[in-house]
């Protein structure tokens, strides 16, 4: 089988990330050493053909189950971190055990949404990865389930692994699920169609409904789809498919496939709107909200008329018109305890030193 024109971009892709999930890998909460034998045998022979690759797998809590006697997927977040503890281990173990039948090394990375939030870990995480690929390692990205609370969670590991695309600039993400690719309805049912490739959201019309995760995971074929487009929009070709299929995926055949986007968001931009969770909600005038969107220039505090959260100079805000529906997502320039001071004023009549944007448009994204 040869790859279409479009899809050949997965296949010469000079770094790749994979992500594979919790139902891929486990059954009844054990790890399953074939499908992941299968799916490292894959990935070493990409690395063997000179191309990298950066793993994303979930798992952790899923192989925890079995050794902790549990019946299930736990529902609270103490049992699932204690089950993330043991599982995570285990796992690390086997794909090292596995990898090493290839003569390659792994290196763990767990991060946790709010290390992606912060900038400065942002970039930490990124010199750490670009360091392990630099020294022949394949990185194993998880969520750091043991520590995550619902506040900092991504939620789910194919946001994660669209957010590690980015990271690393990857030059194609591979989703690997438990459904050979995007159907236009639940593909145990009669008259449901493969999607073979997404260009615009045109090509999503047909879609009717995006089914939700498996019984040890958290995700489901809409986590993927928005994943998907959360890559393409950073210029990243993306292709979905199931785990078993690994081999062609990695080739560009099979499955759907999402082709990047053709005008890419700026890589500061990318970060504020998907890497980042907002403190805090400025909530703005007509005015104001004329300037910022159609304007698209800078919101001054004069255009301000309230001010909720609590953050600091430098977070991640949201601007809001006064209905309540959120416009756009900024860095803030003012501490939330020093901004209601000044609302409402024009510049000349704020102090020298406070005389400066509430949001610079450099740091402001519209949503």
């Amino acid at each position: 089988m040869t790859a279409p024109a479009d899809r050949g971009a997965v296949a010469s892709a000079p770094r790749t990330v994979v992500k594979v999930g919790s139902s891929s890998l486990t059954h009844r909460g054990k790890l399953q050493a074939g499908p992941l034998d299968a799916l490292v045998d894959a990935l070493a022979a990409r690395r063997g053909a000179g191309q990298q690759v950066v793993l994303v797998s979930s798992g952790a809590i899923a192989a925890g189950i079995g050794p902790l006697g549990l019946k299930a997927r736990p529902r609270d977040l103490a049992t699932q971190q204690a089950a993330a503890s043991v599982g995570q281990l285990l796992l690390a173990e086997r794909y090292a055990t596995s990898f090493g039948r290839h003569g390659l090394t792994v290196g763990q990375v767990l991060l946790t949404a709010d290390d992606l939030h912060r900038r400065g870990s942002y970039r930490n995480a990124v010199r750490t990865l670009e360091r392990l690929l630099a020294l022949g390692v394949i990185p194993i990205v998880n969520e750091n389930d043991t520590v995550a609370t619902h506040e900092i969670r991504f939620g789910d590991n194919d946001r994660l692994a669209a957010l590690v695309a980015h990271l690393v600039q990857a030059d194609a993400l591979v989703l690997l699920s438990d459904i050979d690719g995007l159907y236009t309805a639940d593909p145990r049912k009669p008259g449901a169609v493969l999607i073979s490739e997404v260009h615009d959201a045109s090509d999503l019309a047909a879609v009717t409904v995006l089914g939700s995760g498996s019984a040890v995971g958290t995700g489901g074929m809409a986590t993927k789809v928005d994943a998907a487009l959360i890559a393409t929009g950073a210029g990243i070709p993306v292709l979905l498919t199931d785990a078993p299929s690994i081999g062609n995926a990695l080739a560009g055949v099979g499955g759907t496939f999402f082709a990047p986007a053709a005008r890419k968001t700026a890589s500061r931009l990318f970060w504020l709107r998907h890497a980042t969770t907002p403190r805090g909600r400025l909530v703005l005038d007509a005015g104001a909200v004329r300037a910022v969107t159609v304007r698209r220039v800078s919101l001054l505090p004069a255009g301000i008329t309230a001010v909720t959260g609590d953050f600091s100079a430098g977070d991640p805000v949201e601007l809001a018109d006064e209905a309540g529906r959120v416009l756009a997502r900024g860095l803030v320039g003012f501490d939330s305890d020093d901004l209601p001071d000044l609302l409402g004023k024009s510049t000349p009549d704020l102090p020298q030193e406070l005389r400066r944007e509430a949001v610079h448009r450099d740091d402001l994204i519209l949503l």
